[in-house]
């Protein structure tokens, strides 16, 4: 068996020149040597030597000459198609490296709790779809805690949420975006719509949908419960799934303390079909203060700055609303 390795870039090896390149290219567009020796820049005379460097090497004739200039051979003719094709390779790549350093193009991983994920991200990635066509966008929603793990293991560019309680906080940096306000939601029918002046104790005699002990949401609504002296609900049903949330409370009497975005999302589209109704009690219900978490030591990319810069715009907009 043969040791000798195979070789590749058999031209390249040979010598073979960027500027011949682009000089079999003009050549096949003009079908004049002197007019292609003036697009590229050069003389005539050292165009004329390029080529005969360029045959040689090839050990055949690329163009043959008549009275209105030349004309490229069979094996000119496939040279200069792939010189072509080379070429406008390189400046489509040049085009996508100036997007890259301009930001639009790229790939941007981006974490979200629920709520901020259809209030702020949402219209956020519908404007940058049209602004920024090239930019891919990844989506994950979670828990900030788990989203603070995919965060430091750079799974993610950045995340809308909070850096967890307990948190070593010094490799993160947060903008802070405010409060995450809770709405107790219900279907359409239930028993306690359109009920006039209704109490905590009224929602309390039902069962109510929440998280599993420990997540952040059902933390709030049971201090929020607890700190008004109210008893925490008899019976709970406990699931992480909003989809789940929503199709109990949509086929029983439960209630279910919810984002007040996740909550409008769904009433005011209608959304998947929905039947749902915000009951007017315990509207100071908020989930503590969230923001835009990054490494404190990156430096974003242009393609993440192009998008944090929407979501800081969004969020300015949030906070004068909410005002």
């Amino acid at each position: 068996m043969s040791s000798e390795i195979p070789k590749g870039n058999e031209l390249v090896r040979r010598g073979l020149k960027f500027s011949q390149l682009r000089l079999l290219a003009a050549l096949r567009e003009t079908g004049q040597i002197g007019a292609a020796a003036a697009h590229v820049g050069m003389t005539q005379p050292a165009a004329s030597r390029l080529l005969s460097q360029l045959e040689a090497m090839i050990g055949t004739p690329l163009y043959a000459r008549h009275s209105r200039g030349i004309a490229l051979t069979e094996a000119g003719s496939v040279l200069a198609d792939q010189a072509m094709t080379t070429l406008r390779g390189l400046d489509q790549a040049a085009e996508k490296m100036a997007q890259l350093r301009g930001g639009t193009r790229g790939h941007v991983r981006i974490g979200s709790v629920t709520g901020p994920s259809l209030e702020l991200l949402l219209p956020v990635l519908r404007e940058a779809r049209l602004a920024f066509p090239e930019v891919e966008v990844t989506v994950r929603v979670e828990t900030s805690d788990r989203l603070a793990e995919a965060l430091l293991a750079d799974d993610l560019d950045f995340y809308i949420g909070r850096i967890p309680d307990g948190a070593d906080a010094r490799p993160f940096a947060i903008d802070m975006i405010g409060a995450e306000p809770i709405s107790l939601l219900v279907r359409l029918d239930h028993p306690l719509v359109n009920r006039q002046n209704i109490t905590l104790e009224e929602c309390l005699s039902y069962d109510w949908v929440m998280q599993p002990p420990g997540g952040l949401l059902r933390r709030t609504a049971e201090t929020y419960l607890l700190e008004r002296g109210h008893a925490l609900p008899r019976r709970v049903i406990g699931t992480t799934s909003i989809l789940f949330t929503l199709a109990l409370i949509n086929e029983t009497n439960a209630v279910a303390p919810l984002a007040r975005a996740v909550a409008q999302f769904f009433i005011e589209r209608a959304a998947l079909g929905s039947r749902l109704e915000v009951l007017p009690a315990a509207m100071d219900m908020a989930v503590k203060d969230f923001g835009l978490v990054r490494r404190a030591d990156d430096d974003p990319r242009p393609v993440t700055d192009r998008i944090l810069n929407l979501l800081r715009a969004h969020a300015a907009k949030r906070g004068q609303q909410t005002g």
